[in-house]
């Protein structure tokens, strides 16, 4: 049975166009890669100092992760949160994706995922034989559910056990939930766990960023690491604060992790305590004001009476819509828009939506972002001018996009 499954499953469609944008650059040809996410912001350098200091470091760790660097997350996440958590709270994972993998593994029940909701969610829904429940969401509400949504799942059976996911930012739509406090006020009416993503959380625009572990920490998963803000996606090192209240969880997915990964690379977890230990404030505000800066470029100057979007809110990405009835899928269109211009995105369909909405996911992050980061000053105004500058390949795709909306 669990063959068959992953034998109708596709490789991730974020990895996927990566791969077709640089077969389709070593052709010669010029892409604007709009639809692979990553930083473009390089690690730290006390971080990768301190990477190079402990590469001796040869032992298998805890399989729960370095009691150090345990530490050191929980102090930080404490610190920014009116919670206060221990190192017991904290799993240490390869990269936060293998242990939402983990946590769909052992969860038995009903998976619910707004849609919007990222590539892997799904996919590893079914991996792990739990029902999925697509729960479309609206554009006036920044791609989110309502607390009143979720409730109507939830009331349909409620002897079900429910995980919903909620990421904001989010990734595809670049927006923040608002609405977090009715969703919590769910939560703990019913008997619903949160598994909150909050990788792009330190990339929020405005700084009164709010999790939904502020309502309702008992019920909420932290799930966050190293990837989107310092940079180190191919590090991969990520991790999950578990309350004690789902400690029955938090024991499962250890023994899963001793069974599939044993343990995250040693010298990664090693450098990673000082990503949590030391003030890396100049450089998030720095990568914030860029993201922003070119975010909202990209908005003002794609959104028309063809193009429906939202002004972004953190990370880096845009969710345009594009007024037209030419193509029969939002696949069908973003392969149009990649052979018309080269402009690489991803469809809406892979996010949850349906196939005939004719939205996708852009990804603002084709320059060199240290560069970028190395010439301007923390809090500096980062004018058109400085992007044309530093971020040329942005002008140029946002153009091309913007023609080829006007002529379908």
């Amino acid at each position: 049975m669990l063959k068959n499954l992953v034998k109708n499953l596709k490789p991730s469609s974020t990895l996927a166009i990566n791969e077709t944008s640089r077969k389709l650059e070593e052709q010669g040809k010029k892409i604007f890669k709009f639809g692979f996410g990553q930083s473009p912001f390089k690690v730290p350098q006390d971080v990768v100092e301190e990477l190079k200091n402990n590469a001796h470091q040869n032992k298998y760790l805890p399989m729960q992760g370095l009691s150090e660097l345990r530490n050191a997350v929980a102090k930080h996440t404490s610190s920014k949160k009116d919670y206060s958590y221990k190192s017991e709270n904290v799993i240490i994972g390869p990269g936060s994706k293998e242990l939402m993998f983990l946590l769909h593994v052992i969860f038995d029940g009903e998976i619910i995922l707004p849609a919007p909701s990222w590539v892997s969610y799904a996919p590893q829904a079914i991996l792990g034989r739990n029902k999925i429940k697509i729960l479309q969401t609206k554009r006036e509400n920044s791609w989110f559910p309502s607390g009143k949504e979720i409730e109507e799942i939830i009331l349909k059976d409620k002897n079900k056990n429910y995980l919903l996911f909620i990421n904001s930012p989010n990734n595809p739509s670049g927006q923040v939930c608002k609405n977090l406090e009715e969703i919590a006020d769910v939560a703990k009416k019913y008997n619903l766990i949160i598994l909150s993503d909050e990788i792009y959380s330190d990339l929020s625009f405005e700084d009164n960023y709010k999790s939904i572990s502020s309502f309702c920490p008992e019920k909420t998963i932290i799930s966050t690491g190293l990837s989107k803000w310092c940079g180190a996606g191919g590090w991969r090192l990520g991790y999950f604060i578990i309350p004690d209240s789902l400690k029955e969880i938090k024991n499962m997915i250890n023994v899963l992790a001793s069974e599939t990964f044993s343990a995250v690379s040693a010298p990664i977890q090693y450098a990673a305590i000082k990503a949590y230990e030391n003030d890396h404030s100049d450089y998030i505000n720095k990568s914030r004001n860029i993201l922003k800066a070119v975010g909202n470029y990209v908005y003002e100057n794609l959104r028309s009476n063809k193009v429906l979007i939202n002004s972004p809110q953190g990370g880096f990405y845009l969710m345009p819509e594009f007024l037209n009835k030419k193509f029969n899928s939002s696949s069908e269109m973003c392969d149009n828009i990649l052979k018309d211009t080269g402009v690489a995105l991803l469809p809406g369909s892979d996010f949850g939506f349906e196939k005939s909405r004719m939205l996708a996911r852009l990804s603002f992050t084709d320059f060199d972002g240290q560069k970028f980061m190395d010439k301007i000053k923390v809090g500096k105004i980062i004018d058109d001018n400085t992007i044309n500058e530093f971020a040329p390949k942005i002008i140029e795709g946002v153009d091309k996009l913007k023609k080829w909306s006007e002529s379908i």
